[in-house]
């Protein structure tokens, strides 16, 4: 579904991306593992759009988009959910979701999609006319991911989606994330600090250092993988 091959980004003289490859089959949610600076964020920007390659290219089902304007890729179904959910906060959750369909002119539509997103996450149904600001932290998580829901994505990029969370609303989050991933289909890439609670979910990761992949494989030959659990599961 997406191929990444050798992509290079560079901020001003500083290389934040060397050479990387990766790539995320239909239907399966993949992981990017690795410390802060190790360039997670930054491929999520490159997918989406928001910074430009120096090098490399992406290809996403069958086409290359690596020039392609980020509300192209949205409309093609290749939606991120930013860090630090950046919802609205003095919107309603209603007004927050109904952003979500700003590419889809029929308003019906738009209604039925947000109508399926209460289904599956029915705290926001309860909060509908509540203000975004005024939510819990996994409230607002939740705010992010349906939103991001209603443009109908295919795949789904996550960053960072269980930060300043408690470890109950992580599991409680990334369990909606497999909901969607099971019962519509959708691909995930999912770049996540916690390394444990990411692998327990992923059936695939990357784990990056400084810009480059240094292990790929299995979920769960990585959770096992001496490197993984000395350098990112607290344990020799």
């Amino acid at each position: 579904m997406l191929q990444v091959t050798g992509l290079e980004v560079y901020y001003g003289e500083v290389r934040a991306l060397s050479g990387l490859d990766l790539r995320v089959r239909e239907g399966e949610i993949v992981a990017l593992l690795g410390n802060n600076g190790a360039g997670k964020t930054t491929v999520l920007s490159a997918l989406s759009g928001l910074v430009r390659p120096a090098a490399g290219r992406i290809t996403y089902e069958g086409r290359d988009v690596t020039d392609a304007p980020p509300p192209e890729r949205v409309a093609a179904g290749l939606v991120q959910v930013p860090e630090g959910r950046r919802i609205f906060s003095t919107l309603t959750v209603h007004e927050n979701l109904q952003l979500g369909g700003y590419l889809q002119r029929d308003n019906r539509e738009v209604a039925r999609r947000i109508a399926e997103v209460y289904a599956l996450l029915p705290r926001l149904a309860e909060r509908r006319e509540q203000q975004g600001g005024t939510l819990s932290g996994g409230e607002q998580q939740m705010l992010a991911i349906g939103r991001a829901l209603v443009t109908r994505p295919r795949l789904l990029m996550l960053d960072e989606p269980s930060m300043g969370l408690a470890p109950l609303l992580v599991t409680a989050v990334l369990e909606v994330v497999a909901d969607i991933n099971t019962k519509h289909g959708t691909s995930v890439l999912l770049v996540e600090q916690n390394t444990r609670a990411a692998l327990r979910f992923a059936d695939r990761a990357y784990v990056l250092e400084d810009g480059r992949v240094a292990l790929t494989g299995p979920a769960g030959e990585l959770a096992a993988d001496k490197r993984v659990t000395e350098a990112y599961l607290g344990t020799a």
